[in-house]
């Protein structure tokens, strides 16, 4: 549905923190899924367990952030160039339950719980291979810049 041309116009993250590659699902206002292929060429594993490379759990979180963001943004009709952006707010109920390696495929999927003056609550979680991985609640808000 979006590729990473597309998701550049919705998210201002660049290489190498552009952590969603491809949207797959979408529905404004409800939820959208996507993902993120890891690969062992990721800047992070040259410290991060360089001999056993892990991909970070606060990673993980942040591309669930950036796919709540998308759909933040695509829910509204607005994008950074309008003067926006969606800041991570806080996160609750962080689990991780499955390593994420190189040569994975992080499945990202985001649920709008509510929306209060600007104020998004999002429910998400992370899988690979229908494993989940992580799970959170993502709080972001929406800031005129």
């Amino acid at each position: 549905m979006m590729d990473v041309r597309e998701i550049r116009q919705y998210l201002p993250h660049r290489y190498p923190f552009l952590l969603v590659d491809r949207v797959v699902e979408l529905e404004e206002g409800k939820y959208i899924k996507g993902y993120k292929n890891i690969s062992v060429n990721e800047e992070v594993f040259n410290g991060h367990f360089p001999e056993v490379p892990i991909f970070p759990g606060v990673m993980i979180v942040e591309a669930l952030a950036q796919v709540s963001g998308i759909l933040g943004f695509k829910t509204l009709g607005q994008k950074p160039e309008d003067g926006f952006l969606y800041l991570f707010g806080g996160i609750d109920n962080v689990r991780f339950k499955r390593q994420v390696i190189p040569g994975d495929r992080l499945d990202l999927e985001s649920e709008v719980v509510s929306e209060r003056r600007g104020i998004w609550k999002f429910s998400c979680k992370a899988s690979v291979n229908g494993e989940l991985a992580t799970s959170a609640d993502v709080l972001c808000a929406v800031k005129q810049v």
